[in-house]
């Protein structure tokens, strides 16, 4: 038990190992692509010479958006993108039908008739759609992404980019190789408050972080249990919708957004929510790869149901500046009421801890206090939703990645931050809380942690001791590798490692390489 909750610390990784996984792409590397695939890079990081891209228009010229993905996010992205100046919403793609006729009556009503289309390959042989934007479900969004780098198009895709590490890079690699402009829907990092907050943090007005803090305080009520297969609508194509995920009945109440909690389409809180608060962190702490270690634990408790992923869960990523800690909870402050938890005045958001005080914030800005829980100075931004949105169009015309804010290396490294953690949890052991308590003895924010995820459950009415919670692994990170370190042939680096991929269903199939 012990030895799978203490930190890990950093070896010599020129030791062997094993499973080591594919190389980020280098800079070298990249540019030998670009050359053979007929690509070429100006000084100031320009894409040019790709066949299939009409660009550069004329600044009066529309861009012309293909948006898939409709029930909620896609909706919003409907809305933003068609009062952009000079974006025409052209095309929209759903495998819902009810879903589909939905926008396309709310696009015609407002002077904007617009294609339709059930499979999104057939929205991306469009010549005349110069960008897309994607948000299905997680189980697509990379695919659906490096399709469309393969078609010639531009992307915006949400958050999480992946549901797994390694089709995350493929992403990434794709977006080099055909030289596509690919933004991540990280859109709090074009939060103007956030950006001014994070450089006066930088420096050193409140000394050095100490500790970069994540929360997801979010309620997640059951989603019951279906007691076996459950009809699929008849408006709703399975077999698209399933993917490239594991075709099988459909085992809960709800198709839709409940997916969010079942591994095999799903990357529960810290991959839904989470995303954008262990990005936010990241990008408090400057640091541009994965941690040198991770190891998470928590459960599913207050009810039994359906889903798979933890809704109460506490992930600690060691970096060399600090270490990030990401707190989730789904269940309220306790049992009886709705009403959710909070850290220092945050439920969502983050908070930033430094030498002389620390940072408390989210959406829109936040404010910096003194260690006495002062207020001190306020960052006023507006979400960067609208700013993301119009962020990447900019990108688009000017051919220039470089303009991104949330450009597809940052959400892929934050997306596999997300990923990573799941992975320790879900080849944690199972213990009693007087056990797991013990180990988290290492060190004093380590052991708050703990204390306050404990007594959070005592006041929802879990029972201590019957009650057991899942300890996982503390996982030696293979940072450039993108991979665990394994020594043996059956270590749980080697057992971690195996789940950095998945298996496609035919057709859908990831490109490898791309």
């Amino acid at each position: 038990m012990t030895d799978q909750t203490v930190p890990c610390f950093r070896e010599d990784e020129k030791s062997k190992v094993t499973d080591p996984g594919p190389a980020p792409v280098s800079r070298r590397r990249f540019l030998k692509t670009a050359v053979v695939s007929g690509l070429s890079i100006t000084a100031g990081g320009l894409l040019s010479g790709c066949a299939s891209q009409r660009w550069i228009r004329d600044a009066n010229e529309s861009v012309r958006i293909g948006i898939a993905g409709l029930r909620i996010k896609g909706a919003q992205h409907i809305d933003i993108f068609r009062t952009l100046k000079n974006v025409r919403v052209a095309a929209l793609c759903d495998v819902d039908a009810d879903i589909l006729a939905r926008e396309a009556r709310r696009c015609a009503d407002s002077g904007m008739p617009v294609d339709t289309y059930r499979d999104f390959r057939k929205m991306i042989e469009r010549k005349d759609i110069d960008a897309v934007v994607i948000s299905s479900p997680n189980h697509w969004h990379a695919l659906m992404g490096v399709w469309a780098c393969q078609a010639g198009k531009d992307v915006y895709v949400e958050k999480p980019v992946s549901h797994n590490v390694r089709e995350g890079r493929r992403l990434v690699e794709a977006a080099r190789k055909y030289g596509r402009v690919v933004q991540a829907g990280v859109q709090k990092r074009s939060d103007t408050g956030l950006v001014e907050a994070f450089d006066y943090i930088r420096q050193g007005h409140i000394g050095q972080i100490r500790l970069a803090r994540g929360l997801c305080y979010k309620r997640r009520k059951s989603i019951g249990l279906a007691g076996g297969p459950q009809p699929v609508p008849a408006q709703i194509d399975y077999d698209l919708w399933t993917g490239p995920a594991e075709m099988g009945p459909l085992m809960r109440k709800q198709l839709h957004y409940d997916w969010h909690w079942v591994w095999n389409t799903g990357n529960g809180d810290l991959g839904n929510q989470g995303i954008h608060e262990v990005d936010l962190c990241r990008w408090a702490l400057g640091e541009s790869g994965l941690p040198g270690s991770v190891m998470s634990y928590g459960g599913r408790f207050g009810y039994s149901d359906d889903g798979e992923t933890p809704n109460t869960q506490i992930i600690v990523f060691d970096y060399k500046s600090a270490p990030l800690l990401f707190e989730v909870r789904g269940l309220p402050r306790s049992s009886g009421i709705e009403a959710m938890d909070a850290f220092r005045g945050i439920r969502i958001g983050v908070v930033i801890h430094c030498e002389h005080g620390y940072f408390a914030g989210g959406d829109g800005g936040g404010w910096i206090y003194d260690t006495d829980g002062r207020k001190m100075k306020q960052f006023v931004g507006t979400g960067g939703v609208r700013e993301h949105a119009e962020n990447f169009i900019r990108a688009v015309r000017d051919r220039n990645p470089a303009v991104l804010t949330g450009n597809i290396e940052e959400g892929h490294v934050s997306s596999a931050l997300c990923h990573l953690g799941n992975i320790s949890w879900r080849l944690g052991t199972w213990s009693g809380f007087d056990a797991a308590e013990k180990a988290e003895r290492i060190s004093d924010w380590r052991a708050d942690a703990f204390h306050r995820f404990s007594e959070h459950l005592e006041k929802n009415g879990t029972r201590r001791n019957k009650e057991q919670v899942c300890m996982g692994p503390c996982l030696e990170i293979l940072t450039e590798a993108e991979s665990f370190r394994s020594a043996e042939s059956f270590d749980m680096g080697h057992r971690a490692n195996q789940l950095l991929d998945r298996k496609y269903r035919k057709p859908f199939l990831m490109p490898d390489p791309v």
